[in-house]
């Protein structure tokens, strides 16, 4: 059985702050001052990209505050939104202390250990995973090298503070380009895929020869 693979989607500044990236009353936390640091750039091209990431079969898993941020959203929106039906018709694993709490349909906490429970997620057969924002999960996910492809939407911005893609913790690993394309707003869109463990050498070695 093909184990189910698990694509990470962030929007994500040069300087690697994820923090609400989609208005300033997102994620304050920390004093952060930038929340909406996207929005400028907004355009018909980001568009495409988030419509072609969700028009292939998927479940999404989500951090609890990013959970709560869509619940609160998308299920009010009308019927014929091509994502808004999208997200409330899919299944959603969400790692969250609240289990009870999860009322929008179709979700499903996480039981135990985040990373065995993610692990167990790909192992089982159904469509593929995908994350979108959920940084503290994220970053666990990273730790544990669960995650098997990364759609970075950079943007030409630096913030100087805030919550990283990356922890200090995360497991060491090489990845792939796949492909990329910019906006005309300025933004890098860029696909990588889980390559294996990270290549080092030495300029010793080539001036050497």
């Amino acid at each position: 059985m093909r184990m189910r693979k698990l694509t990470v989607a962030e929007f994500v500044t040069l300087d690697g702050v994820i923090q609400a990236p989609g208005g300033p009353d997102e994620d304050p936390g920390g004093g952060f001052r930038f929340g909406g640091w996207i929005v400028p750039y907004h355009d018909e091209a980001i568009d495409q990209t988030i419509q072609d990431l969700y028009a292939e079969p998927f479940e999404l898993l989500l951090g609890r505050r990013t959970y709560d941020i869509w619940a609160a959203y998308w299920p009010k929106m009308k019927a014929g939104n091509p994502i808004g039906d999208r997200f409330n018709r899919v299944t959603k694993h969400v790692a969250t202390h609240r289990p009870g709490t999860l009322d929008w349909e179709n979700s499903r906490a996480l039981e135990g250990d985040l990373a065995d429970a993610v692990s167990n997620l790909k192992h089982q057969s159904g469509a593929d995973l995908l994350t979108h924002g959920s940084g503290n999960m994220v970053r666990q996910l990273f730790a544990a090298g669960l995650a098997d492809e990364l759609l970075l939407m950079i943007y030409p911005v630096v913030v100087g503070r805030g919550k990283r893609l990356f922890g200090d913790n995360a497991l060491a690993s090489a990845f792939t380009f796949v492909n990329s394309t910019n906006t005309d707003s300025g933004v890098l869109i860029t696909r990588y895929k889980r390559g294996g463990d990270v290549p080092t050498g030495s300029f010793k070695s080539i001036d050497s020869e």
